[in-house]
């Protein structure tokens, strides 16, 4: 059954002073991990919506071109929600502008150069990485309990929800317009050259501002703990290989029972995300 796939109005919100500096549970480098990752949602999420976008009036399957709309207003929302907690982390010292700002100049450039099926067979590539990393989320407590910040927390589940809600979305869309395998499976195996070199690149460059980076102590506790961290995991590393197997579905990794274990748990009237949800309804956009 095709998943049913809707834009949420939703809002969080980040008070003056109520984010510690290390908030990934005080851990030092995954705070920095995670705070580059957010700095680059705003403009992937863009650079996802154009490439899907792109394609759109020539689909004609009634039910993926709901999953279309459905997955274009999800995206725009995470870009918009990410870029409100950027500019936080950017107060705090992360430079997370500067690396937004990169991004966008990086993939307007792919995107005015590279072919249109590719720049789509990049965004499901990314979208495999991204559901990857929402299910874990999801399935593991480790994880959740590494991000200590409610508020961070609360938007990377609902984020982590949406992301496994619409894994497939621009899969699908790429084999529609005949996406061929070969290049599906090449630009994967490319995309997590470049995701990870770009993630350790401008951690590096993080961490290189942040004062609590030269105690010896701090630095050397926090690396060796990435070992038994669950981010890293080989069960993570399983999965995203599982894309570059011919014949690959995101469907093949079961995730349907993570949306309804999750729906009540933070969609429902007494949820995590009431109150946000709430606030979503009441905001008025320009």
């Amino acid at each position: 059954m095709a998943t049913d796939i809707r834009a949420r109005r939703i809002r969080f919100s980040y008070p003056e002073g109520s984010l510690e500096r290390h908030y990934v549970a005080g851990d030092l480098v995954m705070s920095h991990i995670v705070s580059m990752l957010s700095a680059v949602f705003p403009e992937g999420e863009d650079f996802f919506v154009r490439s899907v976008k792109h394609y759109r009036d020539q689909v004609t399957d009634p039910v993926l071109s709901r999953q279309i709309a459905g997955f274009i207003g999800q995206e725009v929302t995470h870009g918009r929600e990410h870029r409100e907690i950027n500019e936080r982390l950017g107060a705090m010292g992360y430079p997370t502008m500067a690396c937004d700002k990169h991004t966008k100049r990086a993939l307007a450039r792919m995107f005015r150069r590279l072919p249109h099926r590719l720049s789509l067979a990049i965004t499901a590539a990314l979208e495999h990485y991204t559901a990857t990393l929402a299910s874990l989320l999801l399935t593991e407590p480790r994880a959740r309990a590494l991000i200590s910040s409610e508020q961070v927390r609360a938007l990377l589940m609902w984020h982590a929800y949406e992301e496994v809600e619409h894994k497939a979305v621009a899969f699908d869309v790429y084999r529609y317009v005949g996406g061929t395998e070969r290049m599906r499976i090449a630009t994967m195996r490319v995309v997590h050259v470049v995701f990870v070199l770009n993630t350790i690149v401008w951690t590096m460059v993080s961490m290189a501002r942040d004062r609590a980076t030269y105690n010896p102590r701090r630095l050397f506790a926090s690396l060796a703990a990435l070992r038994d961290n669950p981010w890293l995991g080989r069960e993570v590393l399983d999965e995203l290989r599982t894309y570059t197997r011919r014949g690959f579905h995101p469907d093949d990794n079961p995730t349907e029972y993570l949306l309804e274990e999750w729906r009540a748990e933070l969609f429902g009237d007494t949820g995590v995300l009431a109150d946000n949800l709430a606030a979503g309804r009441g905001h008025r956009t320009t």
